[in-house]
C-alpha cells in the first residue's frame, strides 16, 4: 500500500492520536502527518525498536560463545575439522558483522537523545520514515547516500 493511502486510511490516520510510541505499527508510523516527524511517539517507535534489536544482537553473541565452546571436541577427520573451522570462521564473521551494528544501534540511541535522529548528517534534511523503517541506524537521506556511494564508486574509498 503506497503511503497516500495510508494517510488516507481514517483507521491508520487517527490511531496514532491513542497508542504509546512503542505500540504503533509500522502501518500507523507511515499514516502519521508530516507534521508529527521525529516527535517524542516516533522517537520511542524508533528507540523501541533499537533496543529491541540490540537485546536480540546480545543475545546471539552469547549463543554464539556457547556454540563455539562446545564444538571444541577433537575431530580425527581432516575433511570435517575444516568443515567445523569453515563453520566457526562464518559464525565469527557473522558476529562481528552485528558487533558493529550494535555500535551503529548505540549510535542511533544516542542520536535519539540528542535530538539529531531522523534528519541527514550531511544535508540537515529529514531522513524520511520508510528508510528509517527500513534501517533504524541510517545517518544519510537516501540521496546523500547515494551521492556518497557513487564518489565510492569512482574514487575509492
Amino acid at each position: 500500500m503506497p503511503q497516500n493511502d495510508l494517510k488516507t486510511d481514517p483507521n491508520l490516520a487517527n490511531a496514532w492520536k491513542t497508542k504509546a510510541g512503542r505500540d504503533l505499527t509500522d502501518a500507523e508510523l507511515l499514516a502519521m502527518p508530516d507534521s508529527e516527524y521525529m516527535s517524542d511517539q516516533q522517537l520511542e517507535f524508533f528507540r523501541s525498536r533499537l533496543q529491541s534489536q540490540k537485546e536480540d544482537l546480545l543475545a546471539n553473541a552469547g549463543e554464539t560463545t556457547e556454540h563455539l565452546r562446545e564444538d571444541t571436541s577433537i575431530v580425527p577427520d581432516p575433511a570435517d575439522r575444516a568443515t567445523i573451522e569453515e563453520e566457526h570462521a562464518l559464525e565469527l564473521r557473522t558476529r562481528d558483522r552485528e558487533r558493529k551494528l550494535l555500535k551503529k544501534i548505540s549510535q542511533a540511541l544516542t542520536r535519539i537523545d540528542s535530538g539529531d535522529y531522523g534528519y541527514c548528517d550531511e544535508t540537515g534534511e529529514p531522513i524520511g520514515l520508510g528508510r528509517l523503517l527500513a534501517r533504524p541506524t541510517a545517518t544519510l537521506s537516501l540521496e546523500a547516500q547515494q551521492r556518497r556511494e557513487l564518489k565510492q564508486k569512482l574514487f575509492g574509498d
